[in-house]
Order: C-alpha cells, then sequence, then structure tokens
C-alpha cells in the first residue's frame, strides 16, 4: 500500500547580485585584460562615457536620485571611479615575438617546387603540428579532416610525402612522429664519425635502453667501451628535442606584454605600494541618457516606457560596473597590502630564503576575505619591485617544522633539493633516502614521500634516469 506524505521544508538559499557577479569576473582579470573588458563595456553601454576633463566640477556630476527617485538603493558615492594612481606612466617590460614557428616552415615552403595541391596538403599538415614542432596525429586522421574542412580529398600517400617534405625542413626534427624520429632526423644530418655513428645505432636500435639508461646493456652489445659510449651519448644530448622551441619560443603571431598589477617602490626605507597608471580610461555617467530616462518617464505610451526600461537597464549596468571597479582597485589593493606585510621582511631585501610560509588562509584572515576572493585575485596578477617583476602565487608557499620548531618554507627544502642534485656525483646520483638525508644534516625533518613529491614537482628525474657515465 502506497502512503503520501506532504512535507514542508525550509532553505536558504544565497543569491549574488549583479554587482557582486559583476566584481567576482573583474578580481580575476589582470591589468591587459582589465583595460579590454572596460573597452568593450564602454562599446556596448551608451550610458557609460570617460571622464576626460580632469578638472570638472562636483556640480557637473550625475545624481542619479534625481532619476530613480529616494526609494531606489543607490548608494552615497558619486559614479564614476578611477583606478589609475597619480604615478605617471611607466615603461613594462614586452616580449616581442619575432617570427611564428609555423610562419617560418611556411615560408621554407615558399622555396620548393610545387604543385598547388602538393601545397595545400603541406600547409595543412604544417598547422597540424604542435607547438613543440611534432606531428601527432595520424596520416588517415589527417586526410578525414582536408576533406571536412577544405572540401579536398586525398591519399595517405600524399600526407606522407608531405611529412617527409617538412622533416627536411629547419629547424632538424620538424615534423616527427616521435622523440625517436625527431632526434634520428637530427643525428643523420651530422657528418659521419665514430661517435654520430654509434649515436646513431644506439638511437635505431637501443633507444629504450638509452631512454632508461640502461649503458651496461649497450656496452655489451655494442662491444663499446665506456668513453665511446659516453662520446656517442654526448652526441645525442646536444640534440634538440623539442625542435619547435627553436625558432620562437611563444609560438604566438603577437606581442606579449606582462603589465604589473602593482608597482612596489622603496623609498627611503619606506615601501610604497600604488596600483599603475594603464589605458583603462576613468568612468561616469553619461547625462544624456540619463536625460532620456527623465524626459520618457513623463510619457505614458508603449514606445516611452519602452525606451525608460531600456535606459534604466542600462544605467543599472553602468552603475554595478563603475562600483564593481572601485571594489575590484579596493580588494586588489587591500590584498597585496597584507601580502606585503606578511612578506615585509623579504620585500625589503628581495632574499629567497626571507619568504616566509604562506597560504591563501593568511591572506584572507589578514584582509577579512573569503579564500576563493584571494584565489581571484592572487591568480595571474604579478607585482613589479626593486629587485624584479613576479608572479603573486611565487609568495605562496607551504611550511614544514624544523627539528628547532623554526617553520620554514618548502621553497626553501626545494632550493636545498636543488643544490644537492645539482652538485651530485653524477655516476652515482642521490636516492631519495640519501636526499632525506642531505635535508636530515641541515635540521629538516622530512619524510622520503615528501622528498619524491617534491622532486616531482621539479620535473627531476629519479636517481637511475640522472646517471651519466
Amino acid at each position: 500500500m502506497l502512503s503520501q506524505s506532504l512535507q514542508q521544508k525550509l532553505q536558504l538559499k544565497q543569491k549574488l547580485s549583479p554587482l557582486q557577479i559583476q566584481t567576482i569576473k573583474l578580481l580575476e582579470l589582470p591589468a591587459l585584460e582589465l583595460d579590454q573588458r572596460v573597452r568593450k563595456e564602454l562599446e556596448e553601454n551608451p550610458v557609460l562615457e570617460t571622464k576626460d576633463n580632469e578638472d570638472e566640477t562636483e556640480d557637473n556630476e550625475l545624481s542619479l536620485s534625481e532619476y530613480y527617485g529616494e526609494d531606489d538603493s543607490i548608494p552615497s558615492y558619486r559614479l564614476y571611479t578611477s583606478h589609475q594612481s597619480k604615478d605617471t606612466t611607466r615603461d613594462f617590460p614586452t616580449f616581442s615575438v619575432k617570427e611564428s614557428f609555423r610562419q617560418n616552415l611556411e615560408a621554407q615552403l615558399g622555396f620548393r617546387t610545387l604543385t598547388d595541391r602538393e601545397r595545400k596538403v603541406a600547409l595543412f599538415v604544417i598547422g597540424s603540428l604542435d607547438d613543440d614542432g611534432y606531428l601527432r596525429r595520424e596520416p588517415e586522421t589527417l586526410c578525414d579532416d582536408m576533406a571536412f574542412r577544405l572540401g579536398v580529398e586525398v591519399t595517405e600517400e600524399e600526407i606522407e610525402n608531405a611529412i617527409a617534405l617538412i622533416q627536411q625542413f629547419d629547424p632538424p626534427g620538424v615534423g616527427a612522429r616521435s622523440l625517436q624520429e625527431c632526434l634520428l632526423i637530427q643525428i643523420q644530418n651530422k657528418q659521419s664519425k665514430p661517435s654520430i655513428d654509434t649515436a646513431t645505432l644506439i638511437l635505431e636500435k637501443y633507444f629504450e635502453e638509452f631512454t632508461k639508461k640502461h649503458y651496461d646493456k649497450i656496452i655489451a652489445r655494442l662491444d663499446l667501451t665506456e668513453d665511446e659510449l659516453k662520446e656517442a651519448i654526448d652526441e645525442i644530448l646536444k640534440l634538440n628535442p623539442k625542435p619547435g622551441g627553436h625558432v620562437d619560443d611563444s609560438y604566438t603571431d603577437r606581442a606579449q606584454q606582462v603589465v604589473p598589477d602593482f608597482i612596489l617602490d622603496l623609498k627611503d626605507g619606506e615601501f610604497v605600494l600604488t596600483l599603475p597608471r594603464f589605458s583603462v580610461p576613468e568612468l561616469r555617467i553619461n547625462r544624456r541618457y540619463a536625460d532620456m530616462l527623465l524626459k520618457a518617464a513623463d510619457k505614458s505610451s508603449r514606445e516611452s516606457k519602452e525606451a525608460a526600461t531600456f535606459v534604466k537597464q542600462k544605467l543599472d549596468s553602468a552603475k554595478w560596473f563603475i562600483e564593481a571597479l572601485r571594489q575590484r582597485q579596493n580588494t586588489l589593493f587591500n590584498t597585496m597590502k597584507a601580502i606585503l606585510e606578511f612578506q615585509e621582511e623579504y620585500f625589503a631585501e628581495g632574499d629567497e630564503s626571507k619568504l616566509k610560509p604562506m597560504v591563501l588562509k593568511n591572506i584572507a584572515e589578514k584582509t577579512n576575505l573569503d579564500i576563493s576572493t584571494i584565489s581571484r585575485v592572487v591568480n595571474s596578477k604579478y607585482i613589479q619591485t626593486h629587485f624584479g617583476i613576479y608572479s603573486l602565487k611565487y609568495f605562496f608557499s607551504e611550511g614544514l617544522m624544523t627539528e628547532s620548531g623554526e617553520e620554514v618554507s618548502t621553497r626553501e627544502i626545494k632550493n636545498i633539493l636543488v643544490k644537492s642534485i645539482d652538485t651530485e656525483d653524477k655516476r652515482k646520483p642521490l636516492t631519495d633516502e640519501q636526499l632525506v638525508g642531505c635535508l636530515t644534516d641541515k635540521g629538516y625533518k622530512v619524510a622520503r614521500r615528501t622528498v619524491a613529491k617534491y622532486r616531482e614537482q621539479l620535473n627531476i628525474p629519479i636517481a637511475r634516469l640522472r646517471k651519466e657515465i
């Protein structure tokens, strides 16, 4: 027998206001993206305008209470904002890109005598290369893609011919399907001599043993001396495993810029923290559209009401955007100020060993902000200091306790690991257990699994793979 019951459940749900949503989105943007976002808003919202005249008086500012009435919850501040410091504009580092990786290959293609069809296939293969210069797609898939995207049906043989052509281009190794093929293409371009010939044999027949550093097996199978093997391996180590990076490190056609979101100066022993000037203009409400709302509100026609609704929506949007910018600036400044206070000893000298262990929670507690808010502020933001430009993420790390009870940053532990591995005997690299011993000797009590985790985070291979002869 089925029974039915009626239950009443009370739930509390927090709904974000448009202003909160706007502020969250703006917090995530670094300086250059914020510039683009503001310009987009200016294009889409006719109620917003730039405040070009610095000498305008308070009387010229728009008070929205004139249009909304006293019942609307309008904040008391003037509805315009500046997120520029009064500092003069500075020159910020620009990382320029000279020629993209693919442009370089296409230029080389131009010197080959090819039919239109062959050129089209080769261009498609070039466009299918990964940024490191490898081709990780099967010829069959490329045939299907060409038919689907370009409406051109080609055979796998035509694709293979294009790949073979591209593999003749500079940088050597481009267009390879694997690391082994990439290194072989490069070694085969070198002039023959005993060490080159041995290196070629190793790459052709004993590549797996080479990658796993099973040198004893290679010596036995090729009947080599240890010196002969070392000379061959030295030849291999001179090759470029990522040929795509040989032309251009960024693989992009556009110049890239890192514009700091903060500037920290040290003047007469005192820190001066500012948000730099950049091309984002000051914003305010456009009086003309506000007047339209006031006039439309006096009429009762349908068109007038629709016009009034439209302008009111745009005024709301402008109000939220301006206040969101203001809140973004305040949140960024307060967060960076808290980081500066927490890491004051480090910022005074730029000495990495002075960095204290610091997590998002530490700054959230100092600023009375949510951890999620701190995370948004820190992400993709940079600060210019008197000792360089740094990502805000750089200043955060977990901590460990020394035997004396002092808390140290995990970054300091990692630095010790790097130095220990850099100075180890490469014929007998340090195992993780031995690295634990190195840290213990310096007063850091760290478990072997922790050492292994830090080593992996530093992209350092295990001892056997670091072995050299």
